[in-house]
């Protein structure tokens, strides 16, 4: 079964063993479809991309998963791409996976048993491989809707101007309390580890403070020592490293600014 194709048909041709069956998802409305129910958004996980930037309510809540979305692959790709294949693939690099993790997205996955639901960060276990069992797939994504004071961001730094894997993916999202200080946090990595991986002390850093040059070297810090990168021909171990804590400062004055735009409720 597949999502879009979008990376199935690139493998195939690279000699990957063909299966015996490969099945369009994109047929069954309840994986193609961006609804919300007052209290959170559902996303088909064979939606195309383009249809979740094109929606300019989920854009407006969710900016940083809506241009993570976005830059997956070209506009033609987009078309096909959703963030069910993008997850399911298991690329380490994958730029939507960061900007749904911070936001606690949640997979609804169906299978012969019935449907059972992991966050997003239990998916992926390594590179090319899932939790998911050979006779299970996603329905959906569910993701609560984003309360008021906050914002989320990402940002990924990549050798070309477009259509390029990530060197270092950074996914962001803050609340602020009445007071301007902040009250939750959360920051995730892409392509710096076999998997998306959190940043818990860079977390610790911000949450009770606001985002001045000390607590900021603190995130910076945090998110380079979280890394567990490789050397390959679109960076070094130290060169990821240095970007993942300059990304990671970027992300999360992003994730403010935006933060400090939404006042009100949903």
């Amino acid at each position: 079964m597949f999502a879009g194709a979008t990376d199935v048909v690139p493998q195939l041709r690279a000699g990957r063993p063909a299966p015996e069956v490969l099945v369009d998802l994109k047929n069954i409305e309840e994986l193609v479809s961006v609804a919300n129910d007052g209290d959170k958004w559902t996303v088909g996980a064979a939606t195309p991309t383009a249809n979740l930037t094109e929606d300019q309510a989920f854009s407006d809540e969710f900016p940083g998963l809506s241009e993570a979305a976005g830059l997956i692959g070209s506009d033609q790709i987009q078309n096909r791409s959703s963030l069910g294949g993008n997850l399911c693939n298991g690329s380490p690099a994958a730029d939507s996976v960061p900007a749904m993790v911070v936001n606690g997205a949640r997979a609804v996955v169906a299978g012969p048993n019935g449907t059972r639901v992991l966050d997003v960060a239990e998916v992926v276990t390594g590179p090319g491989e899932t939790s998911l069992d050979a006779d299970e797939f996603i329905v959906e994504f569910e993701i609560d809707r984003m309360p008021a004071r906050t914002g989320d961001a990402y940002l990924r730094m990549i050798p070309r101007t477009e259509m390029d894997i990530a060197v270092v993916g950074a996914g962001a999202r803050i609340t602020l309390a009445e007071d301007g200080s902040i009250e939750q946090a959360a920051l995730a990595l892409g392509a710096v580890a076999p998997t998306v991986v959190r940043v818990p002390d860079a977390e610790t850093a911000l949450v009770g403070n606001t985002a001045d040059d000390e607590t900021l070297s603190a995130v910076a810090n945090a998110a380079s020592e979280a890394c567990n990168p490789i050397d390959d021909k679109r960076g070094t171990v130290a060169y990821r490293k240095q970007v993942a804590g300059v990304l990671a400062k970027r992300a999360v004055l992003i994730a403010i600014e935006r933060a400090e735009q939404r006042n009100g409720t949903n």
